[in-house]
């Protein structure tokens, strides 16, 4: 099947940065849109950031200005670069892939999430 992997998350001081990272791998024929989405507590979960294939991209407007979204399509791998973080950015982030496996089958795959803490 088809996994994601998320990395680098931690604990930052308000007004820092992050850059997490999330891998696709598996039985991949082609990654379409890839996206990150967080979870604070007692909050539902919220989109962040979803980039597509092509390299489009799309914000929540609490984070635009301060994240920027980019991925490699060759390590079918996306990136979230975070800037000037605040504390109301603490939450587990969890990555999202729109997966084909084959010419038929297609899935919408999620990692297993990264803890982000923003101190202030």
């Amino acid at each position: 099947q088809v996994q994601l992997v998320e990395s680098g998350g931690g604990l930052v001081q308000a007004g820092g940065s992050l850059r997490l990272s999330c891998v696709a791998s598996g039985s991949i024929f082609s990654v379409n849109a890839m996206g990150w989405y967080r979870q604070a507590p007692g909050k539902q979960r919220e989109l962040a950031a979803t980039i597509t294939s092509s390299g489009s991209t799309n914000y929540a407007d609490s984070v635009k200005g301060r994240f920027t979204i980019s991925r490699d399509n060759a390590k079918n791998t996306v990136y979230l670069q975070m800037n000037s973080l605040k504390p109301e950015d603490t939450a587990v982030y969890y990555c999202n892939a729109d997966v084909r496996t084959s010419l038929i089958f297609r899935n919408d795959y999620w990692g297993q999430g990264t803890q982000v803490t923003v101190s202030s």
